[in-house]
């Protein structure tokens, strides 16, 4: 479950490395895994200047500090219920960043991912995922 300001680790290439959460899509107080949140970049990679050794297209971030984006929870820390009966809990909170039109905006996921992902109509965020839980 992740409230209002909790801060959250983004396991994409999309430039953002730390997000707080200011709102949940839908009209819920809490977000859980498989939810729409919209989130603020508190922390992004440094932006390469064009003259570096990589080349500006592969280098080029998606996200800076300060931008306003939305998500989809992928881990939560705190313990969730399925309808087996297990519970899964994971180490930290992640987000996978989405673009306007809702596609994912990194075209890697680094980490395992919940399975509520996929139940919840997020099949290409659980495609790029390396492993799910």
């Amino acid at each position: 479950m992740l409230l209002l300001k909790s801060l959250a680790k983004v396991i994409d290439n999309s430039g953002a490395l730390v997000v707080e959460v200011i709102n949940v899509m839908g009209g819920a107080r809490v977000a859980s895994l498989g939810d729409e949140v919209v989130c603020v970049v508190k922390k992004a990679r440094p932006i390469s200047t064009a003259d570096g050794s990589q080349s500006s297209a592969n280098s080029v971030a998606k996200l800076k500090k300060g931008d306003v984006a939305r998500g989809i929870v992928v881990r939560t820390a705190s313990p969730v219920k399925r309808l087996d009966g297990t519970t899964v809990k994971f180490d930290d909170n992640a987000i996978v960043m989405l673009s306007k039109q809702g596609t994912p905006l990194g075209n890697r996921v680094l980490g395992v991912v919940a399975l509520e992902v996929r139940q919840k109509r997020w099949a290409k965020i659980a495609s790029l995922a390396p492993k799910m839980i």
